[in-house]
């Protein structure tokens, strides 16, 4: 059955439509090949154009197998010169699109939403990146549903609603941190027919003053008399203790500029206690929520949003030494940090092999068989 699957006939389904941004007079290898090349020694192990044109070389006999390569393997300078004119916005569009056919929201779903700056990607004479990747991703799914570059990690209140506007999120439960709590993201995701649960800090002025003495004065009299819920959560491992306290009230009509959130039903706030070694610190967070008072999807939320954090931050920086990569002509660290995406989430379609992110990729460099049966995740629906 493997023998049947053919890696360029599944992306190219999906990827088909990219624009070649060469000269046509000077192309000498095709575009779907340089891109379905690209995709395979990501997933396998390759972490810049070096390493990519030297996986083409060497499984130049198996690649031939499905690809046409009829002026063999592309150099170095072929792969860097491609994707740093390749405009990253449609290999985006594409990305999408591919998660538009293999991804379907159900109910509840949690998305998180979150930027990451590509600190390695900095050009001669700059002492930090000017690359900041804003993701949306799924913590129920672990799959990642798009992706925008910002020029700076504030313009991410930009980005954000045109990012969601091309995402199919109905249904959802949107979280995002502090600086996305916007009127206008706000709006957008309940255009989209999604909830949000928007961290609210000092950025919002009054509103956020207004929340905080809210609670505050009702926690003083044990919330006696106020609509409210409460959960409460403790883990303990390792010398460490943490209590997770959750309270929601559904009375908002009273806020300062309550107004101006569309469909703000609850407000939010969570305490966290930790205890590290006989010393305990205690932090407050405090939300504006679309959901109606519930504490337990609430405190889900809550949770779930630190995934984008644990299970691809950490993952694009462990798994895939993204921070370690310092290519930056044109678009290459754009187009490169979309093919991580597609390499973690064909990866993590896989649920029999019991190992991490990096093995994955070892075995998948090392087995043609297993890295077949990860392509072939390009064109399957997924529950």
């Amino acid at each position: 059955m493997l023998a049947t699957i053919s890696p360029v006939k599944l992306i190219e389904t999906h990827f088909g439509s990219l624009r070649d941004p060469r000269v046509a007079h000077s192309i000498l290898h095709k575009l779907i090949d340089i891109l379905v090349i690209t995709i395979c020694a990501v997933i396998c192990g390759a972490d810049n154009f070096v390493e990519i044109a030297e996986y083409g070389k060497d499984k130049e006999e198996w690649l031939k197998t499905f690809l046409e390569l009829a002026n063999g393997i592309p150099s170095v300078d072929t792969f860097e010169r491609l994707f740093g004119r390749l405009k990253p916005e449609a290999l985006q569009i594409c990305f999408i699109s591919w998660m538009e056919a293999v991804h379907e929201s159900t109910e509840g779903e949690f998305i998180n939403v979150d930027g990451k700056t590509l600190r390695g990607a900095k050009e001669a004479g700059n002492k930090r990146s000017l690359i900041h990747m804003v993701s949306v991703w799924s913590a129920s799914q672990h799959l990642v549903l798009g992706q925008k570059k910002v020029g700076e990690k504030s313009n991410e209140i930009t980005a954000i609603p045109s990012l969601l506007k091309m995402l199919s999120i109905r249904g959802c439960i949107v979280s995002i941190d502090a600086m996305g709590c916007q009127t206008e993201i706000a709006n957008t995701i309940i255009e989209q027919g999604a909830d949000y649960v928007l961290a609210l800090k000092g950025n919002q002025g009054n509103l956020h003053g207004d929340v905080q003495e809210l609670f505050t004065l009702a926690n003083e009299h044990n919330f006696k008399n106020v609509e409210h819920q409460f959960h409460e959560t403790v883990e303990k491992g390792h010398g460490r203790m943490e209590t997770r306290r959750y309270w929601t009230m559904g009375n908002t009509e009273y806020l300062i500029g309550a107004e101006k959130w569309r469909d703000l039903r609850s407000i939010g706030m969570v305490e966290s206690q930790r205890t590290i070694n006989g010393t305990t610190s205690t932090e407050y967070r405090y939300y504006l929520l679309s959901l109606e008072n519930d504490v337990h999807k609430f405190a889900e939320s809550v949770r779930n949003h630190w995934s984008i954090e644990n299970q691809l931050h950490w993952i694009l920086d462990v798994g895939f030494y993204e921070d370690a990569s310092q290519c930056c002509r044109g678009y290459s660290a754009e187009n490169l940090a979309v093919i991580r995406h597609i390499g973690l989430n064909l990866l993590s379609r896989d649920k029999k092999t019991k190992v991490g992110v990096k093995a994955k990729r070892l075995k998948a460099g090392w087995n043609n068989n297993y890295l077949k049966t990860i392509l072939a995740a390009l064109n399957i629906v997924i529950a």
